[in-house]
């Protein structure tokens, strides 16, 4: 299947790693020219070290999502953006009870104000050019509270909100805005989330390893490459009808509808 990506360019945030990482490389594979954005500039160069040979290619610039200065310094590239996917970071775990106002601040500017202050740089390029693909990477916590993550169930939410509501505002100027739910993929966020559960409930890694697969259809954790392949899926012209969902990607792990 041609998804049309070739040549077109592409912004992935939180990119040295984890999913972020897989979707840059996926989409610089069907050609698109890639700016992957993270902190970590050593990370990054590895990255664009296994990015050569792929159909497309991969540059980079760091930014700290949380600072708004940093955000602004990249109007330049966002301003010809045509694939926008926004990846944040995990928060720190723990109840959502014992969260003090200054951590909530803290997250709020990384997880949704970083959201909104990239898609309002590169919204009128797309609108001018009535095409834009934003894919906002979020949580199955927004289809189901995970526990012992508060801050992570509360801002995803509000970033869902805001993803659905912009999707019914620019979906006649040919711009798509969707969110994905990753389940249980193997990244290191999850490995360190297995390892924190572990230490609180006083058993093995491989045990609780062992409880999640069991309650996942699949049977096992997903592969970030998986994941990848339905945010390219959607950056693609074959999506266009496609907006305003979220979209799971947790081999059957949630059972709601």
């Amino acid at each position: 299947m041609n998804l049309e990506i070739n040549g077109r360019r592409a912004l992935v945030t939180a990119a040295s790693r984890g999913l972020g990482r897989a979707i840059a490389c996926a989409l610089a594979a069907e050609g698109a020219e890639v700016i992957a954005v993270a902190r970590n500039a050593e990370l990054l160069r590895a990255l664009v070290d296994q990015s050569a040979g792929l159909r497309g290619s991969i540059a980079t610039r760091t930014c700290d999502l949380a600072d708004a200065s940093a955000i602004a310094a990249l109007s330049d590239v966002l301003a010809h953006t045509e694939i926008l996917v926004l990846n944040t970071g995990g928060p720190p775990p723990g109840p959502a009870a014992d969260v003090s106002d200054a951590v909530w601040i803290q997250q709020f500017e990384s997880m949704f104000l970083s959201v909104v202050r990239l898609t309002r740089l590169a919204l009128p390029g797309m609108l001018q050019r009535r095409f834009g693909r934003i894919i906002v990477v979020v949580s199955s916590g927004v289809l189901e509270p995970i526990a012992n993550l508060g801050i992570s169930n509360s801002l995803r939410m509000a970033v869902v909100g805001w993803a659905k509501t912009l999707a019914n505002e620019v979906a006649g100027s040919g711009i798509t805005v969707n969110c994905l739910a990753p389940g249980r993929i193997a990244t290191d966020r999850v490995a360190q989330l297995d390892q924190g559960r572990a230490q609180r409930e006083g058993i093995s890694v491989e045990e609780v390893e062992r409880q999640a697969r069991r309650s996942i259809p699949a049977g096992r954790y997903g592969d970030a490459g998986e994941f990848a392949s339905v945010a390219t899926f959607l950056a693609g012209a074959g999506a266009a009808y496609v907006t305003g969902g979220v979209i799971r990607v947790d081999g059957g792990m949630i059972r709601s509808a």
